[in-house]
């Protein structure tokens, strides 16, 4: 029986991917490249048409090496199939409910999602500008008074990231680091729910820069925070801490 024509172009492209992933793999580990720069930037390309995950072993805890890809079809086990977009819409707003539309487009990179918030059983509220929020029904929603803690968070982190209006979280408009390529190498804090600093760890050290002077009570409550991180990241190793002047 012949192949349908489509199915076969499908197929032999799908097999060009797969060896130009491939060839890029064998790039970033610095693999002898037969064509040179135009076989490498053909490697990079593919990762832009097909559905790719990073795989371990990159993620070894306290070490980094090269990305190591895969498709996702591959990694699952199973093949990618469309699915509506009401499940990716509650999963934002259980992390960063209750928001607006703009932000969840933001967040997700889609647009046009008016219409699947419109048919979600969603709770609606009016924010300070006078524009609907949208939040899940159950979510918990603590009075304005409530106190919140110190918070240190990794380099890109998605709160800072996950709104269209992030003046909820950052001050003064300041851009969030966004170092190109893999340069990220400080993560970011929170004092009272707002950004307030960076952190890095540095020769054995695990350093705190606010970007305006603490007033004692949170100088004390970030120090603290900061322990507590110490002895995630290396709970065998003593780190000390140093808060650096604004």
């Amino acid at each position: 029986m012949t192949q349908p024509r489509g199915e076969h172009l499908l197929q032999l492209r799908q097999r060009a991917h797969r060896g130009l992933l491939d060839a890029r793999d064998r790039a970033v580990r610095g693999g002898a490249q037969p064509d040179g720069d135009r076989h490498r930037a053909l490697a990079y390309a593919v990762t832009h048409h097909i559905a790719l995950c990073q795989v371990p072993p990159r993620g070894v805890w306290g070490k980094n090496g090269p990305a190591a890809w895969a498709p996702v079809e591959s990694w699952l086990g199973a093949p990618l199939r469309s699915v509506p977009v009401d499940a990716l819409v509650l999963r934002y707003l259980g992390a960063f409910g209750p928001a607006q539309v703009a932000d969840v487009q933001m967040w997700s990179g889609l647009t046009r999602l008016s219409e699947v918030v419109e048919r979600l059983p969603l709770r609606t509220f009016q924010g300070p500008d006078g524009r609907t929020l949208y939040d899940l029904p159950e979510a918990p929603r603590p009075s304005e008074n409530t106190p919140a803690p110190p918070r240190f968070l990794p380099e890109y982190d998605n709160l800072l990231l996950s709104h269209k209006d992030r003046s909820r979280v950052i001050l003064g408009d300041r851009p969030v680091p966004l170092p190109s390529g893999n340069g990220a190498s400080s993560g970011t804090f929170l004092v009272d729910g707002m950004w307030q600093g960076t952190w890095q760890v540095r020769d054995r050290s695990l350093r705190v820069q606010p970007f305006t002077r603490l007033c004692r009570e949170d100088r004390d409550a970030v120090l603290a925070e900061a322990e507590r991180l110490c002895a995630f990241l290396a709970p065998r190793t003593t780190h000390g801490i140093v808060l650096e002047e604004p």
